[in-house]
């Protein structure tokens, strides 16, 4: 049986890997490290509260004594890596959090993993590191996608931090051999998504009836990939990535930032016809600073490698997100708390809150 570290699995793509891994290998014990922040969520973790399988643990994974004391307890020989602060404007407000988390917290996670797995065979640890197409910088409209050899040009707070924290991996697989593997990935969507993200953000926006602001004219580019794409995707680098290795995973389905409000707009007034023209909210706002222009993917290497492919496209993507949504406002009116609205207000001002 393998012992498998999740951190951040009560996040959105976290709480989604670990239902996914549930399915997937339900002869592995979960341990499942996660603060509870606002965007960590018990509540992402139904079904599995009585799961003898599945512990949560609540902890910083910057907190060398505590993450030491998991791999001491627990026979730990697998470690896939979320937890991280992962919104861009949130970055810019307050970027010292996100060096905490995402640097200091990655190198907690390393050290104590290296010294845990002294003396284990070289094939048998692995230690999954999730990370971001944000590192690689902006690309132009007729620039090729970024492959795993683009050398880092990060521009936010936040993309910097997650450059760092791959730097950082990278240098223990080539420093002390340590059993290393990176995903870097593009935008997801799907269930269990905070609602500060630009999906879920229009999303309850447009359901309470309230403006969808859009930064600048909204042609900032983005490749999208559904969820539970990227979860199959770290599952097989997990299981059979080449350690040291990189590998990109990209939906393949690059869209402007209004092209795609518009669409879920759309097919939200499919779902919902009684909401009218929710298009109609949209709203254009003060661009942010160093906003990329686009991002974009080249997935041929774990095509290739591991013969993984997204199988699923943007609109049924959107379909599956805006079911789970409108089947859970309960879920969706308990995260958007008095905190949540502040923030917001401070972003956007009082018109969207």
């Amino acid at each position: 049986m393998s012992v498998v570290l999740v951190t951040g699995g009560a996040g959105f793509i976290g709480a989604n890997f670990v239902h996914f891994l549930r399915r997937q290998r339900p002869e592995w014990q979960i341990i499942n490290l996660d603060l509870l922040t606002y965007a960590g969520n018990p509540e992402n973790l139904a079904g599995l509260e009585e799961d003898p399988r599945h512990i949560l643990v609540q902890g910083d994974v910057a907190d060398p004594a505590l993450v030491a004391s998991l791999f001491s307890r627990y026979p730990i020989t697998r470690v896939v890596h979320f937890a991280a602060e992962t919104h861009v404007d949130r970055s810019i407000m307050d970027p010292g959090v996100f060096v905490r988390t995402n640097v200091l917290g990655t190198y907690t996670l390393l050290e104590a993993a290296r010294h845990a797995w002294q003396g284990l065979k070289a094939e048998e640890p692995r230690f999954l590191h999730i990370s971001t197409d944000e590192v690689y910088g902006s690309l132009g409209p007729q620039d090729p996608a970024f492959t795993e050899k683009t050398p880092y040009s990060p521009n936010s707070p936040y993309a910097a931090s997650k450059a760092g924290a791959d730097l950082l991996v990278r240098s223990y697989f080539r420093t002390y051999g340590f059993p290393a593997l990176i995903t870097n990935c593009s935008n997801n969507y799907g269930p269990y998504q905070f609602p500060e993200k630009l999906i879920p953000f229009a999303l309850s926006q447009a359901l309470a009836g309230k403006p969808v602001p859009i930064y600048g004219a909204g042609t900032n580019i983005r490749d999208w990939i559904y969820v539970e794409d990227h979860c199959r995707g770290a599952l097989l680098v997990l299981e059979q990535g080449r350690p040291g290795e990189t590998y990109n995973l990209g939906g393949r389905q690059e869209k402007p930032n209004l092209e795609l409000v518009r669409l879920l707009l759309k097919l939200l007034r499919e779902m919902r016809p009684e909401l009218g023209h929710p298009e109609e909210l949209i709203t254009f706002v003060t661009d942010r600073p160093g906003h990329d222009w686009r991002y974009a993917l080249n997935t041929a290497k774990i095509e290739g490698e591991l013969g993984w492919r997204p199988q699923v496209d943007l609109e049924e993507g959107l379909r599956r997100t805006l079911s789970w949504y409108l089947g859970h406002q309960d879920w969706l009116e308990r995260v958007r708390s008095g905190a949540y609205r502040d923030y917001l207000q401070r972003q956007y001002g009082a018109a969207v809150v």
